[in-house]
C-alpha cells in the first residue's frame, strides 16, 4: 500500500485545463468518427459498393475497438494515463492518414479498421477525471466531455459538407488525421496525472491520498459484483441501436425521405443540438438524484429509455410528407438521447476501486462495441432486403427493450455496491 506525497488541493485552473484538452481531443477525434456517415454516398460512389459492403466498413473499426478496450484499460490503469492518451491520438492521426491513401476497397476497410484501436482509449479520461472531481460532480463533468460525440458530429457534418466537392473525402481525411498528431503533443505536454482517488470524500480528511496499485484479483472481485455484469450485458443490447442510427441516418434523410440538402442538414443539426442538450441535463440530473439516492443516476437513465424508444418509433412512422410533424418527433427523440450514457459511466465510477477504474470502463466498453460493431453490418443488410426505416425499427424496439429490462434489474442490485465501495475507501483513509 502507497502513500502518494502529492496535495489533495488540486486547482481550480488544473481542473479546469484538464477538462478543456480532453474535450478538444475528444470533440476532433469525435468529428473524425463520425465523418463517415455524411461521406458515406461519396465513398459508395467511389470504390462502387452498395450499403452490406458499406457495412463492413463501420463494423470493421467497431471490432477492432472491442478487440483493444481491455488493452487500454490494462495500459491505463498500470502507467500514466496522460502519456497514454497522448499516444493514442497519435494512433487516431497515423491510422486516418492511412485510409486517405487507401487505393482500393480492401485496404480502405482494413485501414478504416485500424482507426478503431484508439476508438478504445475514452476509459483513461473517465478514470482521470474521476480522479479531478467528487463522485457528486463526476455526472457534470462526464456529460461535458460526451457532448463531444453530438458536437463532433456536427463539426463532422459541416466539414464533409463543405469541402467533401472541393477536397473531397480523402482530403478531409488528411486535416483531420493531422489534427490528430496536433492534438497528441498538446496531451504529452498540457495533461498532468493526479493521485488515483484524489477525489473520494473519504480521502479529504487526511494529507496523503492512501492508494494501490493495479491488481488483476481485484479486476476479478469486479467482473463477480451484479451491478458490473448486469451493465456489461445491458450495455451489450443498449447502444446496438445507437450506432446503427450514427451509421445510417444520414442516408435514411437522404434517400429514403427525400430531403434537400437544405432539410438534411435542418434535420441533422436540430436532431444534434438536442442530443447535446440531453447530455447536459442528463448529467446534472444524475449528480442531483444521486445526492438523494445511489439509484439517483439509474432513474434517469431508466426515463431516458421510455422516452427514446417512443419518440424515435413515431419518428420513423411519420409520413414523409409531414416534414414538421418529424421534426416535432426529432426533437424529443434528441431530448431524451444521451439520458442514458453519462449516467452509465459515473455508476462505474460509483462501485469501483479508483486502480480499476480504466479496466472497468474498458470492459463495458467492450460490451458497448462488440453488442454495436454488428449494428451497422446488420443494418446494411436489412435495409437491402427492405429498407433503412424497417432496419432501424427492428433494431430499436428488440435492442432497448432488452436494455430496459435489464437496466432495471441493475436499479435493484445497485446499492449495495455502492456502499460496498464507500466502505473499502473509508478502510483504506483510517489506514493512512
Amino acid at each position: 500500500m502507497d502513500k502518494d506525497k502529492e496535495s489533495l488541493n488540486i486547482s481550480r485552473r488544473r481542473k479546469r485545463t484538464t477538462v478543456v484538452i480532453l474535450f478538444v481531443f475528444m470533440l476532433l477525434h469525435q468529428t473524425d468518427k463520425y465523418l463517415i456517415g455524411p461521406l458515406t454516398t461519396p465513398i459508395m460512389e467511389a470504390f462502387q459498393i452498395n450499403e452490406a459492403q458499406m457495412g463492413l466498413i463501420f463494423t470493421g473499426a467497431l471490432l477492432v475497438g472491442g478487440i483493444f478496450y481491455p488493452i487500454w484499460g490494462y495500459l491505463f490503469d498500470r502507467y500514466a494515463r496522460p502519456k497514454i492518451l497522448a499516444l493514442a491520438a497519435f494512433v487516431w492521426g497515423s491510422t486516418t492518414w492511412l485510409s486517405a491513401i487507401a487505393p482500393n476497397f480492401g485496404a480502405f476497410i482494413a485501414t478504416r479498421a485500424s482507426t478503431g484501436i484508439d476508438d478504445a482509449s475514452y476509459p483513461g479520461a473517465y478514470s482521470l477525471v474521476s480522479d479531478y472531481f467528487e463522485p457528486t460532480k463526476r455526472g457534470k463533468v462526464i456529460s461535458v466531455l460526451q457532448l463531444t460525440a453530438v458536437l463532433g458530429g456536427i463539426a463532422g457534418m459541416g466539414l464533409a459538407t463543405a469541402f467533401r466537392d472541393t477536397l473531397g473525402w480523402r482530403g478531409i481525411f488528411y486535416v483531420t488525421g493531422g489534427l490528430g498528431i496536433l492534438i497528441a503533443v498538446v496531451m504529452w505536454f498540457g495533461l498532468k496525472e493526479v493521485p488515483r482517488g484524489a477525489s473520494e470524500p473519504e480521502m479529504k480528511g487526511g494529507d496523503k491520498v492512501v492508494t494501490k496499485k493495479f491488481e488483476w484479483e481485484t479486476v476479478k472481485l469486479l467482473l463477480k459484483r451484479p451491478t458490473m455484469v448486469t451493465l456489461f450485458i445491458q450495455q451489450f443490447f443498449h447502444v446496438f441501436p445507437f450506432t446503427a442510427i450514427n451509421s445510417w441516418f444520414f442516408r435514411y434523410l437522404e434517400v429514403e425521405r427525400n430531403l434537400s440538402a437544405e432539410n438534411v442538414l435542418l434535420a441533422s443539426g436540430i436532431f444534434a443540438v438536442m442530443t447535446a442538450l440531453s447530455g447536459l441535463i442528463a448529467g446534472a440530473l444524475g449528480d442531483w438524484l444521486f445526492k438523494k439516492t445511489p439509484r439517483g443516476r439509474l432513474v434517469v437513465a431508466l426515463i431516458g429509455i421510455v422516452g427514446i424508444m417512443f419518440a424515435f418509433t413515431m419518428l420513423l412512422n411519420t409520413p414523409v410528407e409531414n416534414f414538421t410533424t418529424f421534426l416535432v418527433f426529432e426533437v424529443i427523440a434528441g431530448f431524451f438521447w444521451s439520458f442514458e450514457w453519462p449516467n452509465a459511466v459515473a455508476t462505474v465510477q460509483d462501485i469501483t476501486e479508483p486502480e480499476v477504474r480504466s479496466t472497468a470502463h474498458s470492459i463495458i466498453g467492450m460490451a458497448e462495441t462488440i453488442g454495436s460493431a454488428l449494428a451497422p453490418l446488420l443494418a446494411g443488410m436489412l435495409a437491402v432486403s427492405s429498407s433503412l426505416k424497417d432496419a432501424m425499427q427492428t433494431i430499436t424496439l428488440s435492442a432497448w427493450t432488452i436494455g430496459l429490462v435489464l437496466l432495471t434489474f441493475v436499479l435493484v442490485v445497485l446499492p449495495k455496491d455502492v456502499k460496498r465501495l464507500r466502505e473499502t475507501m473509508a478502510e483504506r483513509a483510517e489506514q493512512g
